[in-house]
């Protein structure tokens, strides 16, 4: 009995000691280490304003515990990037232990100070790994943008923004009522999610062919670059008057243009020419009871592409309307919505309306949405909706409150050149192809030239471009 214990005894004390002993660390040069890019890339980020988190995967491919003795931000504390290094933020992080094939996260963020530089600069460090006397390095670039940063700002006089710089918004923006904003060609404007753009009084954007004015998200991180609901909007109140646009761009928003109340004078409250309005989540152009001209106007890709409501006054001429589902929007209402009333706290109230669609091109695809014009009406107050010369999609009967004229190109294909929504590509050109249906459909119309500058010559085609 007394050896049988003796026996379990030593039994027990060897199994303890070998447990308690300590995984040797692999320490041969010829260990296999290895990360998950060589290579971190930010895209263009303004100054003063951090990115997007990017990181990646050190891994140990070998059957032993490796130690690796150093991971260093070679750049040091004056380095515009930041690391992360398994939850400890340092320029340099010593003596990590990585068990046998395991692997472990690197978080790396960039900041840039405000240079003099009008244009993107890139800005260079690299993550220095050593190990087991190797050393491994993953290389950090940035493109940097200075910029004009505005907070919470109001404009209470007449002022002009020049393209040298662009202008980021945070906390958003007030044109005061007695105020304009003129916005000259090339000019970038960039809002941040809790900007939006509020005018009270008069904004004049004077983009060109080849200088066009951007109202865009501040993020342009890959990943975020084409984000919807990324800033908040353009919206003007009751006061606002003679606001014009021309050769803008106005994208990724949660609404592109919001329009309240009628115009104050004869002049239309919003006028949008050779204006691109797109990848906007909620309404790409919102009237409520207002005025606003459109020509030469495309706007796609937005959840609700035009929506009008409780009546107003609407001309759009030769605008290409288009929605098709993609990875970010959902194409589950009609690209054009007109009503000449609002239900409010389960009240209806009903005004005027008269809407005028000429040459114009209303398409969608994928998604729920077999009409494309919806066009509702309540009794009460004068209503005129119509439509001349006209392509568009429409499964079921046309809407019974509006009138079609003209050249009526129902459910054909317009064939546009190119729509490949895996790759978020889109051109709204026609197809080099003289039988496309929407060429020479139109009729006479005082523009001269389309979206892209051209002239148009002879009978003008449907929609925004001309062939």
């Amino acid at each position: 009995m007394k050896v049988h214990r003796l026996t379990v005894l030593l039994i027990t004390l060897v199994f303890f000691i070998f447990s308690c002993k300590k995984e040797r660390f692999i320490t041969s040069a010829q260990a296999t280490l290895a990360t998950s890019a060589d290579t971190l890339t930010y895209d263009t980020i303004f100054t003063s304003v951090g990115s997007i988190t990017q990181s990646f995967k050190i891994y140990n491919k070998n059957n032993q515990k490796l130690l690796i003795n150093k991971i260093k931000l070679s750049g040091g504390a004056t380095s515009f990037y930041n690391i992360n290094v398994d939850g400890v933020v340092a320029t340099e992080v010593n003596n990590i232990e990585l068990e046998a094939n395991d692997s472990m996260y690197v978080f790396v963020q960039v900041r840039i100070d405000p240079s003099t530089a009008n244009l993107p600069f890139v800005v260079r460090d690299s993550i220095l790994i050593e190990y087991n006397t190797n050393q491994k390095f993953v290389q950090l670039q940035a493109y940097g943008q200075n910029a004009i940063f505005l907070n919470k700002v109001r404009i209470t006089g007449n002022m002009t923004w020049e393209s040298a710089l662009p202008y980021v918004i945070t906390g958003g923006i007030l044109i005061d009522s007695t105020a304009t904003l003129t916005v000259r060609p090339g000019t970038r404007i960039f809002l941040h999610p809790d900007a939006p753009f509020l005018v009270d009084g008069t904004l004049i954007v004077a983009g060109t062919k080849d200088d066009k004015v951007v109202f865009a998200g501040d993020r342009l991180d890959e990943g975020y670059v084409d984000y919807p609901a990324s800033w908040p909007g353009i919206y003007f109140s009751g006061s606002s008057k003679n606001n014009r646009f021309t050769f803008a761009l106005i994208k990724n928003a949660y609404q592109g243009i919001v329009v309240s109340d009628p115009s104050t004078n004869v002049l239309p409250k919003v006028t949008l020419t050779q204006t691109i309005i797109d990848n906007i989540y909620d309404a790409g152009i919102l009237g409520i009871n207002s005025n606003i001209e459109a020509s030469n106007c495309l706007i796609t890709n937005c959840g609700k592409n035009i929506l009008l409501v409780y009546g107003g006054e609407y001309s759009f001429v030769n605008c290409t309307v288009a929605s098709y589902s993609n990875f970010f929007i959902d194409h589950k209402n009609p690209v054009l919505q007109v009503a000449n009333f609002i239900d409010q706290d389960n009240s209806i109230f009903v005004s005027d309306l008269n809407a005028n669609f000429k040459n114009c091109i209303f398409w969608g695809s994928g998604g729920t949405v077999e009409d494309e014009i919806n066009v509702l009406k309540k009794p009460g107050g004068n209503f005129s909706v119509t439509f001349e010369n006209t392509l568009y999609k429409q499964t079921n009967t046309d809407p019974a409150d509006a009138q079609f004229s003209g050249n009526v190109l129902k459910n054909t294909d317009p064939l546009f050149d190119s729509i490949n929504i895996s790759k978020n590509y889109y051109d709204f050109h026609f197809v080099k192809d003289p039988s496309a249906p929407a060429i020479d459909q139109g009729s006479a119309v005082p523009l001269a030239y389309d979206l892209d500058g051209n002239p148009r010559i002879g009978i003008p085609d449907l929609g925004c471009y001309e062939r």
